[in-house]
């Protein structure tokens, strides 16, 4: 963890550090980082456990894992519980530093519209609200980002790599399902409500669209 950190701060980054999940906890919450490198082998609480109770207190803060672990299931694990990126061990400190800005770019927002509306759906990008007529929908940091894309373009057909590469901007080595996951949350909480707007474009993509006959 020294020399992630050392290289955080080599790339000019202001840079804290825990050795476990307890103290992970309390350096976030005196700290506010911009986002968190989180190793998911920690000797008290794992990684998605610090995720989750992160969720549960309502910090929105990105999160990139490091894990030796590095199969499919614990990388969807992660994600689902609102991890930014995943980076299998071993890795190289270029390909870290190059996760991080990713991962910042896709949280900054300062040069993003405040607010996003398609028929009744609203999407506050200041306050991370998000409502459908009157009533708030509670999202997880991906099934945010995800929402988000969609709604920057609506009507319009996205594929899964385009997907991929704007809400997780890596391809999972080729496996696009974790795609096909996040749209069936997203479709739970926004199209519970009349009319359905997460439409899928069979051999294409999805679009957030208005039904033909409405």
């Amino acid at each position: 963890m020294q020399l992630v950190a050392t290289a955080l701060r080599y790339e000019g980054f202001d840079v804290d550090t825990a050795s476990t999940g307890r103290g992970a906890l309390d350096r976030i919450a005196a700290f506010a980082p911009e986002m968190v490198v989180l190793d998911v082998m920690l000797p008290d609480l794992d990684g998605f456990e610090v995720v989750r109770r992160l969720s549960a207190d309502g910090q929105r803060v990105p999160v990139l894992f490091l894990t030796a672990r590095n199969d499919a299931d614990d990388r969807v694990r992660g994600l689902t519980l609102g991890a930014d990126d995943y980076l299998g061990k071993p890795f190289s400190v270029a390909e870290l530093v190059a996760r991080v800005h990713a991962v910042l770019r896709r949280t900054k927002i300062d040069d993003e519209p405040t607010r996003l509306t398609f028929a009744d759906l609203i999407l506050d990008t200041g306050t991370y609200e998000a409502l459908r007529g009157d009533e708030r929908i509670e999202l997880t940091p991906t099934e945010y980002r995800l929402l988000q894309y969609l709604m920057l373009n609506a009507r319009r057909v996205v594929s899964k790599s385009q997907i991929l590469d704007h809400v997780w901007n890596y391809d999972f080595d080729g496996d696009a399902s974790v795609v096909e996951t996040y749209i069936s949350y997203l479709r739970k909480k926004v199209d519970r409500f009349d009319p359905p707007l997460i439409h899928t474009v069979r051999g294409f993509g999805y679009s957030l669209r208005l039904p033909r006959d409405h």
